[in-house]
């Protein structure tokens, strides 16, 4: 059965209008247009059930904005997901009435500023903020501090750890928030540790709470400031600051108690990016040969790092032990808890009894640098 001919009528004259967006409320069963004189809206007269209507209706937008019933092809979700929606055709995806096309439009690389505001019209939640604001676009516009505020916001219901770390990530990109909302964010990291890992992702070197400089500092930045082309030297000095000593501490803070696998992959990955400049590959994700590997590569005179390691033990040989956590940090990654992932979905407590074989040398890395 088609549409009633008052609805059809009705959703035509609407659609007529310089419409920027459209809305279905599916549980009040009525449809409105976002235009440039406001909102306006249309009560549908179902003279069929709910979901055949709506999906006539749904028809109808299509045939006006695209030229066929058929609409956006919503069993192409994961499609949607991976940003594959033409620049040209993003104005479009906001007038079908239908979510999974919104879901393509947020997710496109090309989305602007306006179609953010649009999009967040027709669909605000958490999931959409956070998609568009990996657009710098967005970022650069009010509307993405509007959203970095929603999510702040909305922080304390999520229940999703990695949407939440997600969710810091992006918030504390540079001029979404507040200096005083970024203190209280990080204040509540106290008891959500994984707020710490977005900031140990995010803002490495800017973290709120600094500590001293370690007291070797002074010192390395002296003896080692002939050495600006040794990646080694430079992390040693940069580690040894009160930046990169508030990283390590805010590292053995998050590891104290992560909640569930998620945290612990994404911090161990901000870690490991964190020393990405002195990375070495290592042949296997085995905590104990990764030790093994470093003490190999820096007694082997053939390796590319032996220049720079004998640059280093001209000027002060002591420094030995702290360059190999360096790269015994910079070598790690998932998989090193890949193996103990794959046959425990184990969380809480139990999941950080069964990680100590691997938290606790890469633990012991981080005190080593820090005492």
């Amino acid at each position: 059965m088609p549409l009633s001919p008052e609805d059809s009528l009705r959703l035509n004259v609407m659609m007529k209008q310089a419409v920027k967006a459209v809305r279905i409320d599916e549980s009040k069963m009525s449809v409105h247009a976002l235009t440039d004189k406001g909102e306006a809206n249309v009560q549908l007269n179902p003279n069929a059930k709910d979901e055949k209507y709506l999906k006539q209706v749904r028809e109808l937008l299509s045939t006006i904005v695209l030229g066929s019933p058929k609409g956006y092809p919503v069993f192409l979700s994961r499609w949607s997901r991976m940003g594959q929606a033409k620049d040209e055709s993003l104005d479009r995806l906001l007038l079908l009435g239908e979510p999974e096309a919104i879901v393509a439009l947020v997710h496109a690389p090309g989305l602007n500023a306006t179609q953010a505001r649009h999009a967040w019209w027709c669909m605000p939640s958490a999931e959409t903020a956070r998609r568009m604001l990996e657009k710098e676009a967005v970022v650069e516009h009010d509307i993405g501090k509007e959203l970095a505020d929603f999510l702040l916001e909305f922080l304390p219901f999520e229940e999703d750890q990695r949407a939440m770390i997600e969710s810091v990530m992006l918030v504390l990109k540079p001029g979404l928030i507040s200096e005083e909302q970024r203190l209280k964010l990080w204040a509540k990291a106290k008891s959500k540790s994984s707020f710490y890992v977005g900031f140990l992702a995010t803002t490495p070197n800017d973290l709120p709470e600094q500590q001293a400089a370690h007291a070797l500092y002074p010192r390395l930045q002296g003896e080692l400031a002939p050495l600006s082309e040794n990646p080694l030297a430079q992390m040693l000095v940069q580690i040894h600051s009160a930046k990169g000593q508030s990283f390590l501490q805010t590292v053995q803070l998050a590891f104290k108690r992560p909640n569930n696998q998620d945290v612990v992959v994404a911090l161990i990955n901000s870690v490991a990016n964190y020393f990405n400049p002195v990375a070495v590959v290592p042949p296997s994700q085995q905590v104990a040969e990764i030790v093994c590997y470093v003490d190999a590569i820096c007694a082997d005179q053939s390796q590319p790092l032996a220049t720079y390691l004998a640059e280093i033990n001209a000027l002060w040989p002591e420094l030995e032990q702290r360059i190999k956590a360096m790269l015994i940090l910079s070598s790690l990654d998932e998989k090193v808890v890949g193996p103990i992932f794959a046959v425990s979905t184990a969380i809480g407590t139990v999941m950080r009894k069964k990680l100590e074989p691997v938290t606790r040398p890469l633990l012991q890395q981080v005190e080593l640098l820090r005492r």
